[in-house]
């Protein structure tokens, strides 16, 4: 089919047993549904061909982590357009069609996504992508409806189609040809920044990314990994430092990381004296040394690879030419007391 719906699975036998339903019947007809199982040992798998022997389940070898995992099982699906699905998400009637009516009327269009909204406050904002994301100055991410640890209602107020930096990866539609010209998710994240990453790469081809919020979906958030754990603060703070040395102008790449350095040992040293968090103190300087280990390993985006004015101008507000808000989100948020996304200015 035109549309495939690809929900990477591991060790998420449960998850799929409350939300697959509603995938498999709000997506009938509008596109294939396939589930890529990361070598779950939760009998994932067993249950599948039980309870939906129609369903595609392509099974990998062992468990590649969300970024690879996609990368191979997309590799064996024929789509125009790929739907990359957590399976903690229930959608809802109508969602696929808004999505696939917008990619089809922009082709300059490469990726998009629904309104997020909590599973657990179904008339919240959900933590992992609410109504599109961005990127400050120094590559601290936020969404419209979410930023750091505020989330905010969902009041319609951010309901407009909106150009955005990056999609999340909970749920994205994304056109295969630019997934691929694009290269892929970086396999080497693991997980967590891999969909950012991706999507600003888009960005910088000249693609655009958007939020379509007359599409909606509820999501559970933090089914892999609980919020706060040391592992997801390593990978968090590894893979973002990447992200920013593959991405930066280089006119803005020394002092950027200079900023970083004193901005996340701060962070370390607040985790355990505010909060009493050795593991998560520890993760953050070892995530800090594993960035140094690797990062020559990383081929950096090419200058020219920003498409020149007038195609790259005035699309989205108050960024800069390689698509991050001007401002230092961090400032806004401690420093001025603006907590909500509509209340952030240059």
């Amino acid at each position: 089919m035109k549309t495939a719906i690809v929900i990477l699975n591991w060790n998420g036998r449960s998850m799929m047993e409350r939300y697959l339903p509603s995938v498999v019947e709000f997506s009938r007809g509008e596109a294939e549904v396939i589930i890529a199982d990361n070598a779950s040992t939760d009998g994932s798998v067993a249950w599948l061909h039980a309870q939906y022997p129609r369903l595609r389940v392509i099974p990998l070898d062992r468990n590649y982590g969300f970024a690879e995992g996609y990368n191979r099982a997309l590799r064996q699906v024929e789509s125009e357009y790929y739907v990359l699905l957590n399976s903690d998400v229930e959608v809802t009637h109508h969602w696929l069609t808004p999505l696939i009516e917008e990619m089809d009327a922009h082709e300059d269009i490469a990726a998009c996504q629904p309104k997020l909204l909590s599973m657990a406050d179904r008339d919240a904002f959900e933590y992992a992508g609410a109504s599109g994301g961005f990127l400050d100055r120094y590559g601290y991410p936020f969404c419209r409806g979410r930023i750091f640890d505020t989330v905010e209602d969902d009041n319609g107020q951010y309901d407009n189609n909106e150009e955005i930096l990056w999609a999340t990866g909970a749920c994205m539609m994304i056109r295969a040809r630019d997934y691929w010209e694009a290269g892929g998710l970086d396999g080497r994240f693991f997980a967590h920044n891999e969909e950012i990453d991706l999507c600003w790469r888009l960005h910088r081809m000249g693609k655009r990314i958007f939020c379509f919020p007359e599409s909606f979906v509820y999501h559970v958030g933090g089914g892999t990994l609980p919020k706060s754990n040391p592992r997801k603060t390593f990978l968090n703070f590894r893979n973002n430092l990447t992200m920013l040395w593959k991405n930066l102008p280089e006119d803005e790449l020394r002092h950027v990381m200079r900023v970083r350095w004193f901005l996340d040992y701060l962070a370390a040293f607040q985790t355990l004296i505010m909060n009493g968090n050795w593991g998560d103190c520890k993760a953050i300087f070892s995530a800090r040394r594993a960035f140094r280990r690797w990062r020559h390993e990383f081929e950096r985006m090419p200058e020219t690879a920003v498409p020149a004015a007038p195609e790259n101008t005035g699309r989205m507000a108050d960024c800069t030419q390689d698509g991050r808000k001007k401002y230092a989100v961090l400032w806004q948020y401690y420093a001025k007391g603006r907590r909500h996304f509509s209340t952030l200015s240059d």
